[in-house]
């Protein structure tokens, strides 16, 4: 899945970019506050792009 693709996911179920960091961006969902860590690759295996819609409740 693309980042961009994963990021616009997020953004719908109300989750938002928290902060920056050198290999990974940290976005919260501020419904239940939880926080992950999303690569900065331009590509994201699909298993791993699915735990982290799973684990922000954006599924």
């Amino acid at each position: 899945m693309k980042r961009r693709e994963l990021e616009r996911k997020l953004r719908i179920a109300g989750c938002y970019l928290k902060r920056e960091g050198a290999s990974h961006s940290l976005w919260i969902n501020p419904k239940n506050g939880t926080v992950e860590a999303v690569p900065r690759h331009s590509e994201i295996k699909e298993p791993l792009a699915k735990k982290i819609l799973k684990n922000m409740n954006a599924v």
